[in-house]
C-alpha cells in the first residue's frame, strides 16, 4: 500500500450532530488527539516516505484550535501539504473569522468548508459566506461541501446531476440510521462492489484519536500507536483481511454471505448494507471494527 495522504480525525467532537454524519460527530463525543499524538503520527508519516499531504478533520478541528495550530505548523515544518476541513461555526463575522484564520495563512493550502441544510437553515449559511471572504483575503484557498437531501439525490437521479458543487448523502455511520429510510431503495443483490473507496490501493488513509487507521471509516486495518505506519502499510493485504477480502470479492453482499448474515429485500446504498453489517459483526472483529465511536455507542 503506497499512501500520499494522512487525514487526521483530530476530534470526534463536534458542534453538530448532522444526520449525514459518517462518523456521528457530536458534542457528546469522546475522542481527542493530543499535540504528542500529532507528533507521532507526523514522524510516522515522515518515515514512510510517500506522504504528500497532511489533512486535520473530525469531528470540528476547531474546537481545539491550539492544538490543531500547532499541529498544523509542525506539519508545515516537516514539508507537507496541508488541509483543513471545518464547519466554520467560529465565523461569526467576517472581521472574527479573519482572527481565527489569520495565523493559518501561508500554511494551508486547503480550507474546506461545510454547508448546506443539515448542518445550517441556509444551504449557503453566513457563516460559510463569511469564512470564505476572510480566506480570500488572507490567501488562503478555500471551497465548500455541501451534501444534498435524499429527495434532491433521488430526484437527480431520475431528472439529471446534483448540482457540481454538491455531492449525495452516502449512508454509512449516523445516515444509515438517520436518513435512509428516506431514500429510494434498490434491491440488495445490486450491491456487489463497493462504489467510493479504492479498499486496495487507498492513496489516503485516516488516523483517529486513538491511533485507529481506516480504510474506510469504521474498518480498521492496524494501530498506528502501537504500530509503526511503515510496518502497517508493509503488512497489509487486503485479500486475506477479514472485511476488506469479502468486500473485495464481491462488496457488501459477499460480506454478508460469508459471514451467514441475515439482511432485508432493499437499501439505501451498498454504503447501508455494509454499515449494517458490519455492526452485526462487530463482536467477532472488535479491533477491526472499530471504536465505538464509528458506530455511534455511548452517545446519550
Amino acid at each position: 500500500m503506497k499512501l500520499s495522504g494522512l487525514h487526521l480525525l483530530l476530534t470526534y467532537q463536534c458542534t453538530f450532530e448532522c444526520d449525514h454524519c459518517f462518523v456521528w460527530g457530536s458534542p457528546w463525543q469522546q475522542g481527542t488527539m493530543t499535540l504528542e499524538n500529532i507528533r507521532q503520527i507526523l514522524h510516522e508519516a515522515q518515515d514512510l516516505g510517500t506522504i504528500t499531504s497532511i489533512y486535520f478533520e473530525g469531528g470540528e478541528p476547531f474546537l481545539y484550535y491550539a492544538t490543531l495550530l500547532a499541529g498544523v505548523r509542525l506539519a508545515k515544518a516537516a514539508g507537507f501539504e496541508i488541509g483543513i476541513v471545518s464547519n466554520s461555526y467560529w465565523a461569526t463575522s467576517v472581521d472574527d473569522a479573519s482572527e481565527w484564520l489569520r495565523p493559518f495563512a501561508g500554511l494551508i493550502s486547503d480550507l474546506s468548508v461545510s454547508s448546506d441544510l443539515y448542518h445550517y437553515d441556509e444551504q449557503l449559511s453566513r457563516q460559510v459566506q463569511q469564512a470564505c471572504t476572510a480566506a480570500d483575503q488572507l490567501g488562503i484557498p478555500i471551497g465548500t461541501i455541501s451534501i444534498a437531501a435524499p429527495e434532491a439525490a433521488d430526484l437527480a437521479a431520475v431528472v439529471g446531476q446534483l448540482p457540481e458543487s454538491e455531492a449525495g448523502v452516502m449512508y454509512r455511520g449516523r445516515a444509515a440510521e438517520k436518513l435512509s429510510g428516506k431514500a429510494q431503495q434498490s434491491p440488495w443483490s445490486k450491491f456487489t462492489a463497493c462504489p467510493y473507496e479504492d479498499l486496495r490501493e487507498p492513496g489516503r488513509i485516516h488516523v483517529d484519536p486513538f491511533g485507529n487507521l481506516h480504510i474506510c471509516q469504521g474498518i480498521v486495518i492496524g494501530n498506528l500507536f502501537q504500530t509503526p505506519l511503515k510496518e502497517l502499510c508493509a503488512a497489509y493485504d487486503p485479500e486475506t483481511h477479514p472485511i476488506v477480502g469479502p468486500l473485495l470479492r464481491g462488496g457488501p453482499i459477499e460480506l454478508v454471505k460469508h459471514y451467514g448474515l441475515s439482511q432485508r429485500e432493499a437499501y439505501a446504498d451498498a454504503c447501508q448494507l455494509c454499515y449494517e453489517a458490519r455492526r452485526d459483526l462487530r463482536d467477532r472483529f472488535p479491533e477491526i471494527l472499530a471504536p465505538d465511536q464509528v458506530y455511534g455507542l455511548g452517545l446519550p
